[in-house]
């Protein structure tokens, strides 16, 4: 389930953020905490190794080589490749969320356009919102593995009420080598072209309208297919990996402290842990894993997408919006305002203090000064 936060961060305060430090679901640690340990006994290893089991020739070459590398790391441009590449990764991550197909657009125009209190009207309606909601079904079998899991063949899909026997059939029956998500948008649009003719779409506007909404909906399911199929160039994958992992590697001989006796310049304590190396390995280590984890949000890590939670919920409001709610309207009566003509909303106990209203920036000006100043600045210029 997705890590949510925001209750705990909505006003800011002395050491906000300090709490979820503390949080170990969709932490850091936990992402990354297999290879803070592998670094670390890495290090450990060659410590260990330099200071106990090297001959003094040995164990110079090994200083030799240390300093080497450690006036060659940095530069490699960690920042800048790491930077760009988890801006580019987050900005697919929000497209990717911004894309999501959801029905509500859909099913309004539907519950308003689509007419009938019969069980014809009612199978219509109903139909028209399954075959929407059967199409993101099949589109996030596709590409998210939790939905995956939750059908794995579309005979649960049909056992979950998203498609009939006899609809499986002819999905099956058409042969196509690509994805077949569309097709549940087609019955969709015949449908709909059928309700026009029956007189339960009144008028041509209507209808527009319902296809509109209904392109939008498959727009964003073919978006979401492609951001599936088009992934970020691996070679930008790759570069950003070998950096990250050429850079700590390097920094498991440049970082070891030196033999302080010897006088190597910035090796004058010997201190055995490497805290500031850790620190940089927890830094950008743990960037390049925030890379890895927003890349693809349609997985099974704490922080991706609920999926299986909004095909649940997308097909109960549609269900309710199209039926239970189609032409069921409260009474309408008069307002509490009604012979009111200026009011306001009343405040609870508790609530902030009111403040004068906003009425632009430029609206308390006291015009006087600028007469005042201009008044001055004339008198001076006539001594």
């Amino acid at each position: 389930m997705t890590v949510s936060y925001t209750l705990e961060v909505a006003n800011a305060k002395f050491g906000g953020f300090s709490k979820l430090l503390f949080r170990w679901r969709g932490s850091i640690y936990k992402l990354l905490y297999k290879e803070f340990l592998v670094f670390g006994l890495l290090y450990s290893f060659f410590s260990v190794f330099y200071r106990f089991f090297l001959t003094e020739k040995q164990q110079l070459l090994f200083e030799n080589v240390a300093l080497y590398c450690d006036q060659f790391t940095n530069f490699i441009p960690m920042s800048f490749v790491l930077g760009f590449y988890v801006t580019l990764a987050f900005n697919r991550w929000w497209g990717q969320y911004s894309s999501f197909p959801l029905p509500d657009n859909l099913m309004m125009v539907v519950s308003g356009n689509v007419h009938g209190l019969d069980e014809r009207g009612r199978l219509l309606r109903r139909t028209l919102m399954r075959y929407a909601n059967l199409s993101s079904v099949l589109i996030l079998r596709s590409i998210s593995t939790r939905v995956r899991r939750r059908f794995p063949t579309l005979e649960q899909v049909v056992d979950a009420g998203f498609m009939t026997p006899l609809e499986h059939r002819q999905l099956d029956g058409l042969y196509s080598d690509f994805n077949k998500y569309w097709m549940p948008l087609t019955w969709f649009t015949n449908l709909a072209s059928r309700a026009r003719q029956e007189g339960r779409i009144r008028d041509d506007v209507a209808l527009r309208l319902l296809m509109d909404e209904l392109n939008n909906y498959r727009g964003k399911c073919s978006l979401l297919f492609h951001y599936d199929w088009i992934s970020i160039p691996l070679v930008y994958t790759q570069v950003v990996t070998l950096a990250v992992y050429s850079f700590f590697g390097f920094c498991l001989i440049s970082r070891q402290f030196l033999n302080p006796e010897k006088g190597f310049k910035g090796h004058q304590l010997d201190l055995y842990v490497p805290v500031f190396t850790l620190l940089q390995f927890f830094f950008y280590a743990g960037w390049l894993k925030v890379g890895e984890l927003i890349i693809n949000p349609f997985g099974e890590d704490d922080d991706d997408f609920e999926t299986n939670q909004l095909i649940d919920r997308n097909i109960q409001v549609s269900m309710l919006a199209v039926d239970d709610m189609h032409q069921n309207l409260p009474p309408t009566e008069k307002d509490k305002f009604w012979v009111e003509r200026y009011f306001s909303v009343p405040y609870s106990t508790g609530t902030e203090t009111l403040r004068p209203t906003f009425m632009g920036s430029t609206y308390d000006i006291r015009y006087i000064v600028y007469f005042l100043v201009y008044f001055l600045l004339n008198v001076l210029c006539h001594l």
